[in-house]
């Protein structure tokens, strides 16, 4: 089996547009063009003459261009794709990087490039922060993070657009997806520390300017990736919620079609080893696992793996795999016996979520086999991660995450999380990421001083923001049950004991739960709201052929759906992660 070593789609990546393309195009905008004027027409004389004068409901979107008909028809059809078709229509008809009549394919680089020039803006506003906060430990701390997100979000843009000139629009997808994320994490965390004028302006330059034009640049490749060139069928995103599956091609042949069925890469050998003690006459041994990182290169060969073989031992340690490091592979000598731990919280003066992870990974291609990793912090230290992973196409088996209120942190891109036991209480699985958990046992432990009192719990809290995101978390085949203490507590006192297969963190939160076990902890309504309606329309929360007495429909909330059988497959391994290209599944 292969990991991380794409293979090669066989079409031809598309590079230009033909004339007869030029022409299609053509016709078909401007007989939308035609179209939406006449619409226009009727909707102002309508609108104004029964209500006056009419605001714009969305704060991100910006008024009509005041020149519409100079606007060239393939701007103004590609642009019906996305969310705020004025605000792309106007920043496009003034790029100088668009030819007369462009194709589809240029339209949206174009737009990734806006993306790009408006990002510069951002990282330079930001770091004005910085500069002027050296008195400000929290808005240091806010604007440091930002700037690295930031940072990601540059090369995850540009590798979008990229793969877009290869014909990869699934890489295109999950990458650009990632760079929103970032840019609403870096809006976010400002909006903690928004006490100064400068803060304000840039919060407003991310939300008006810089999460719209990717949002916008997204969209199109979606339209992009499901209808090709057919600008004609392009719409603004859709979800599961609105009736639109993603398209997908079935089972697997050899395996059960959904999940994985290949093995953990065998035999690899260790470039660095990692010893308790720093080497027993085992030969020579790091002693601590951010000393092996560190010696792993920057730059990798075509598939080439750097091995760390971290001995039995508990090592105290906050370990950071950063953006250039790819391809690490930790390999541990089993769960409960290689235990990296820490206990950073977000109690702590200046410490935010994002960085209160014991185990940070950025690089691509991390893969991990045989340890536990755990942040101590307690029930009351509120956020504490245990695990962070921003590293697409990650694969992880046999591995134990430990924690209470946010253990692990699947913040963005593909993960694979396979075999492993998750334990936590509030939101313990959280991100946005598009993540498949296969065959994992998850358990909820007790958080309260004083459990009888009762508490609730969310198992997940997936954060999608924007319907273009391709990510979502899959429950493939899992159990979900209570430690041995939490369900002691449980069955003393159950009414007063309430456990959710997860919550809507953010407005398209996109959870499902496939042939998996819910044991009785789980409360009849299956998920919790976060904050009376907020994402109760929009979000999409599925489930098929779970089984166990948490498993009984009759009592869900409204809101919540049973997944299709027709449309099943498109949670599997090979479609919702694209697994098939970087993992060979054995038959």
């Amino acid at each position: 089996m292969t990991i991380n070593n794409p293979k090669r789609r066989s079409i031809n990546p598309p590079s230009r547009c033909s004339s007869v393309e030029r022409k299609r195009f053509i016709l078909i905008a401007m007989a939308t063009l035609l179209f939406f004027s006449l619409l226009s027409l009727v909707l102002f004389h309508s609108l104004f003459s029964a209500h006056g004068h009419r605001h714009l409901t969305q704060p991100n979107q910006l008024p009509h261009p005041s020149n519409v008909a100079g606007i060239p028809p393939e701007i103004q059809q590609a642009c019906m794709a996305t969310r705020y078709p004025e605000n792309c229509q106007s920043r496009l008809s003034q790029s100088p990087k668009l030819p007369p009549s462009p194709c589809p394919l240029q339209i949206i680089r174009s737009a990734f490039w806006i993306s790009a020039q408006n990002l510069k803006t951002a990282q330079s506003m930001v770091q004005n922060i910085l500069d002027s906060s050296s008195g400000n430990a929290n808005r240091s701390n806010a604007a440091k993070t930002c700037l690295e997100v930031l940072g990601y979000s540059e090369s995850r843009t540009a590798a979008a657009a990229d793969a877009l000139s290869r014909g990869r629009t699934k890489d295109a997808r999950a990458w650009a997806s990632a760079a929103l994320a970032y840019q609403y994490d870096c809006w976010s965390g400002l909006s903690y520390v928004n006490d100064t004028q400068g803060v304000n302006q840039t919060m407003s330059f991310l939300s008006a300017s810089l999460i719209v034009s990717t949002s916008n640049a997204l969209s199109m490749t979606m339209s992009y990736d499901v209808f090709g060139n057919n600008t004609e069928s392009w719409s603004p995103p859709k979800t599961e919620r609105d009736g639109f599956w993603e398209p997908d091609s079935g089972p697997r042949s050899g395996s059960d079609g959904l999940g994985f069925s290949g093995e953990f890469p065998s035999g690899l050998a260790a470039n660095a080893t990692v010893c308790k003690n720093g080497g027993s006459g085992d030969g020579e041994c790091y002693k601590t696992v951010q000393e092996a990182v560190d010696a792993a290169p920057s730059e990798l060969k075509g598939g080439e793996r750097f091995v760390i073989h971290i001995k039995e031992g508990i090592y105290e340690e906050i370990v950071r795999v950063p953006f250039e490091k790819k391809n690490v592979v930790f390999l541990g000598d089993g769960m409960g016996k290689t235990v990296i731990t820490g206990s950073l919280n977000t109690g702590l003066l200046g410490i935010t979520t994002y960085n209160t992870a014991t185990v940070g990974v950025l690089g691509d291609g991390f893969l991990a086999s045989g340890l536990t990793i755990q942040n101590t912090a307690g029930p009351n230290a509120h956020q504490a991660v245990a695990f962070r992973s921003d590293s697409d196409q990650s694969f992880l088996e046999n591995c134990e995450f430990l924690g209470n209120q946010d253990t692990l942190y699947a913040h963005s891109l593909r993960h694979l999380y396979r075999s492993c036991k998750i334990e936590g209480n509030v939101d313990f699985i959280f991100g946005n990421s598009l993540a498949v958990f296969q065959n994992c046992t998850i358990l909820v432990r007790p958080r309260q001083i004083k459990p009888e009192k009762g508490e609730t719990n969310a198992i997940s809290a997936h954060g999608r923001t924007d319907p273009a995101q391709s990510s979502g978390f899959v429950f493939l085949d899992c159990l979900i049950n209570g430690t041995h203490d939490y369900m002691k507590l449980y069955y003393r006192k159950p009414s007063v004991h309430k456990n959710y297969l997860g919550r809507p963190w953010k407005e398209y939160s996109r959870t499902v739960f496939i042939n998996s076990v819910l044991e009785a902890l789980i409360s009849p309504a299956g998920w919790l709201p976060w904050s009376g309606d907020f994402a109760l329309s929009t979000l999409y929360y599925g489930e098929y052929g779970d089984t166990g007495r948490g498993a009984d429909l009759f009592q869900r909330v409204s809101w919540s759906n049973q997944i299709p059988a027709d449309h099943i497959y498109a949670y599997s391994v090979q479609n919702f992660l694209q697994g098939d290209e970087w993992i060979t599944i054995s038959s």
